[in-house]
């Protein structure tokens, strides 16, 4: 057990590390989400601190995460920030509770919820720390028949389409908001990734390729026509 635990770990480190690179698409991710966010967030799942940047001109960001590696390396990434907290749990951990007292008035969990064994209940301990009103918004890998190699190496439990996400919002108590597919280009390359190549890791040369070129492109289309589909799927839901 204590083999597999490292494993996905270093899996994970590693995903944080490639993704690292694509600095157009997290500023991408910042445009379309951060607007969403009010101004004492909670980052459930921060990993190192990728989309953190973008919310360090908030009133509070409290950056979540259970692995001590992720937070130790986040602190050296943003240090003396005074607006910055950090917490070493998830929202299946009683811990997660005590992160009222920040005061939070949302959330925001990208690229975690599908890592959850009990979604539906991560969800509810995310409302149960905002006040009426509330946000959450996610950031999930879409599409089942997008599973491959390089999502069970991330422990990646499942993968979402909009009917899974509004029934999951209903069964917490949650509002949706907003939802929308996100990253058409994407789709067409985690299925050449999962389908065709097998890749059990996401390739770097493939990762800046799309930083570089498809990015720009993509954010100026996707900004103006609805998706059918898309690599990922995002979710605005408000607590009622």
């Amino acid at each position: 057990m204590e083999e597999t635990l490292n494993d996905r770990l270093a899996y994970t480190l590693l995903d944080q590390r490639l993704m690292s690179r694509a600095v157009r698409y997290f500023e991408w991710q910042a445009r379309v989400i951060a607007p969403e966010l009010g101004q004492r967030v909670v980052e459930v799942g921060c990993g190192t601190g990728n989309f953190t940047r973008s919310l360090l001109d908030r009133e509070a960001i409290v950056a979540v995460d259970i692995e001590p590696a992720c937070i130790d390396s986040l602190k050296r990434r943003y240090p003396a920030r005074s607006n910055l907290f950090t917490a070493v749990c998830s929202p299946e951990d009683p811990e997660f509770a005590t992160l009222q007292r920040f005061r939070p008035d949302s959330c925001v969990c990208l690229n975690v919820l599908e890592h959850i064994e009990d979604d539906g209940q991560a969800l509810r301990s995310m409302a149960a720390i905002l006040p009426p009103g509330g946000v959450i918004a996610l950031l999930v890998p879409a599409f089942p028949a997008l599973y491959g190699p390089t999502d069970r190496n991330l422990a990646h439990h499942r993968r979402y389409t909009a009917r899974a996400m509004r029934d999951l919002a209903e069964q917490a108590g949650l509002t949706v908001r907003k939802l929308r597919y996100f990253n058409l280009a994407g789709f067409f390359g985690w299925w050449l990734n999962a389908r065709v190549l097998k890749l059990e890791a996401q390739s770097t040369r493939q990762i800046e390729l799309f930083d570089r070129w498809f990015v720009p492109v993509m954010s100026r289309v996707e900004a103006i026509v609805p998706l059918p589909f898309g690599q990922s799927l995002i979710a605005v839901l408000q607590k009622s």
